[in-house]
Formats: C-alpha cells, structure tokens, sequence
C-alpha cells in the first residue's frame, strides 16, 4: 500500500482540505468514492478538470461531508451562484437566533407588505419599503438553507436519521 506524500500545496480547494480532514490520502479516497481514480481526484482538487455535480455528490456522501454540496451550489454553480446559500456551518443556536430575528422583523412589517401587494404591483412611493421587506424574507430563506444544511451534517456523522424515516 502507498502512503501517499502530504501537499505542501498552499491554496488548496475545498475538495482537498476537506480529503485531508479526513487523513485521506488520494488513493484511499479514491477506494471509497464509487468510479473515482487518485488521478481523478488529483485533477478535481487542483481545478484542472472542472467538477461534475454527480461528481460532488459522490464526494460529500464519501467523505460525510454535506457542506460540500452547498459550497458547490453556492460558489460554483451558475445558477447556484444567484442565490444566496449559506457557504459555511453554523451552530443551532445561532441558527435559532437568525432565524427569529428574521421572522420577527417580518413580522412587524406584514401589514405593510400587504398593502404593497394588494393592488399586484410595486409603486414608486412603495419601492423602499419592498426592497427592505425582501431583503427579511431572503434572511429567512438563508435561515432555512443553514438549518437544512445543519441538519444534513448531522445525518452524515450519525447524530441524526434522515427526517423521512422519523415519520
């Protein structure tokens, strides 16, 4: 068995910071990730192949890594790229917070949105007040997105079983 040499490399990608969390050489990698070769591997983390999303797939249910599918949403997706995912782990608590926060800000602007939708359209005179109330619910919607993505960690390290199966 090759032990494989550690990268001095700086810079790194996500894709090998996160193999090397885990002290996973390439070739180990490679025998837990289905279809995947060190060369693969090796082209993937260094940007000289560009990675497929059923490549990233493989990956982040290899190595229980879930983030990896967001930061690839988030950061290297096109249409990923428009929308604001969260691109880093949060702790529930924090999560919680955000989340309230959000909801109670909305709520103390319901009224308000309201009688800007009412009539269908946005009027001049209402504008400011639309952009600040979208920008609440797109704390909310972010807020969704890290808890989703909190709870998809704890499904990989076992700490949860996947919501379906709860029912």
């Amino acid at each position: 068995m090759t032990l494989g040499r550690r990268s001095t490399k700086e810079n790194k990608s996500i894709w090998q910071t996160t193999r090397e969390s885990l002290d996973l050489t390439r070739e180990r990698a490679a025998d837990l990730i289905p279809g995947f070769s060190p060369e693969r591997i090796e082209k993937i983390e260094n940007g000289r192949t560009q990675i497929q999303p059923e490549d990233v797939v493989l990956m982040a249910e290899s190595y229980k890594a879930p983030a990896l599918r967001n930061y690839y949403c988030a950061n290297e997706c096109p249409i990923g790229r428009q929308r604001n995912l969260p691109t880093e782990s949060k702790e529930l608590a924090q999560i919680a917070v955000e989340t309230l926060n959000a909801v109670n800000r909305i709520s103390k602007n319901r009224d308000r949105l309201l009688e800007i939708v009412e009539d269908g359209q946005v009027r001049t005179d209402e504008y400011e007040d639309f952009v600040e109330i979208k920008a609440n619910l797109d704390r909310i919607a972010l807020s969704v997105s890290s808890l989703q993505l909190w709870v998809d960690e704890q499904i990989a390290i076992g700490k949860m079983k996947p919501l379906e199966e709860e029912q």
